[in-house]
């Protein structure tokens, strides 16, 4: 070989070794191609490994929440103390006529109705006169009054000319004596008769003038309104029959009306007598103000719920008996050691929970609840004074609680 071709030779041997030198490497794809391995082997990439935070199992009942979270979501966080309860008892409720202003007036007598003065729906007055009938009973109870009563002033005019002959001793004291007993004798039949004409209803003044009233007055008797009031039923007619039981009339004063309630037997702990009741009716602005008068010690066997009743004030006649209404009694305030808001509890599993705040989220907790009211109610165990608990939007904490067990 000449010299000038070694130097050819040379010269391309090291441009080809440049040139291999500058390119990248590329053994391991080509080496992976027709399956043989190296040392230089390209290794192929895994998959990211998670934290180990989040390898570790969420305990149950345990949702994960950073403070971020908490206050991005809006769950409000409060320490778990006292309170009290105003319980306002919502319950339907009648509006009855007051059993202490109803009568129910008898006829008192045998006899027919002779005349009928009032009708129902009329006002009347104490003393009205409602109805007439003529009465032999009533005929001979008169009667005998008179007759004794004619007897006992004979007795005493005999009584009093005995005593004045005795005290000039000009007769015998036996005479005396027997004229004394005589007009006392006397005196008690008057009694006895009177009593007799008060218990068919004949009043006082009515038996002070039948001296003065003709013979065929005797047989009449009135029928009269014990009380100011308003007729609500007449149960005779003219021309009928009647018999001491027969109920006449019915007079009702409705300036006072009733309000007749069944309360619960889970509220009762929370009624007495004398609370204020807002009674509402029917119609709009239709609203009166009550108190309650009795609570029935006994439960009815059906409803379990107990009677109350309220008296109400009705001046203008506005409330009347049978309507329909709703009634807001409203309690006495009671302390509580531990008060809760509603918002919350929440029901997981058919018990009652609460999210305390813990590090790293909420523990859910079941409690054991007590009292309430329409905002709050009582937590008896299972929850301690000054635990953190989330009070709104806890239904957020229960979707994630539910979400967290279906992984």
């Amino acid at each position: 070989m000449t010299t000038r071709s070694t130097l050819l030779v040379g010269t391309a041997a090291g441009l080809m070794g440049i040139a291999i030198a500058a390119m990248p490497p590329v053994a391991g794809v080509l080496h992976r191609v027709v399956g043989t391995t190296t040392t230089d082997q390209v290794a192929a990439p895994q998959p990211a490994k998670r934290p180990a935070a989040d390898e570790e199992p969420t305990p149950e009942g345990v949702v994960r929440m950073d403070e971020r979270q908490v206050q991005e979501l809006g769950i409000r966080v409060q320490p778990a103390g006292g309170g009290t309860i105003a319980r306002d008892i919502h319950v339907p409720g009648t509006v009855t006529a007051s059993a202490d202003r109803l009568v129910r007036v008898p006829a008192r007598v045998s006899g027919i109705v002779a005349e009928l003065r009032r009708r129902p729906g009329d006002q009347v007055a104490a003393g009205d006169l409602l109805a007439v009938v003529d009465s032999r009973e009533i005929a001979d109870a008169k009667s005998e009054f008179l007759a004794a009563q004619r007897a006992e002033q004979l007795a005493r005019t005999v009584f009093d000319r005995e005593k004045r002959l005795w005290d000039r001793r000009v007769t015998a004291e036996q005479d005396f004596l027997k004229a004394r007993a005589d007009w006392d004798a006397a005196r008690i039949r008057v009694d006895l008769t009177q009593q007799k004409l008060a218990a068919l209803g004949l009043g006082e003044v009515e038996v002070s003038i039948l001296a003065r009233q003709p013979a065929s007055a005797l047989p009449r008797k009135e029928i009269r309104a014990p009380i100011a009031g308003r007729v609500t039923e007449r149960n005779v007619d003219l021309g009928g029959a009647v018999s001491p039981e027969t109920q006449a009339f019915v007079v009702v004063d409705l300036s006072t009306v009733w309000v007749e309630t069944a309360v619960p037997a889970t509220d009762l702990a929370f009624v007495r007598e004398g609370q204020a009741v807002t009674v509402t009716g029917p119609v709009p602005d239709l609203r009166g103000e009550a108190h309650l008068i009795f609570i029935s010690p006994t439960l009815d066997s059906q409803t379990r719920a107990t009677r109350a009743v309220a008296e109400m004030p009705n001046p203008d006649g506005t409330w009347r008996p049978g309507i329909f209404v709703s009634a807001t009694v409203q309690t006495a305030e009671q302390q509580v050691q531990l008060l809760l808001p509603r918002e919350a509890l929440q029901t997981v599993d058919n018990r009652p929970v609460v999210f305390v705040r813990t590090d790293g989220g909420f523990e859910k907790r079941e409690v054991t609840l007590g009292r309430g009211d329409d905002r709050a109610v009582e937590v008896v165990s299972g929850l301690a004074a000054g635990e953190l608990i989330a009070v709104t939007k806890t239904f957020l904490l229960k979707a994630e609680l539910r979400a967290g067990s279906d992984d």
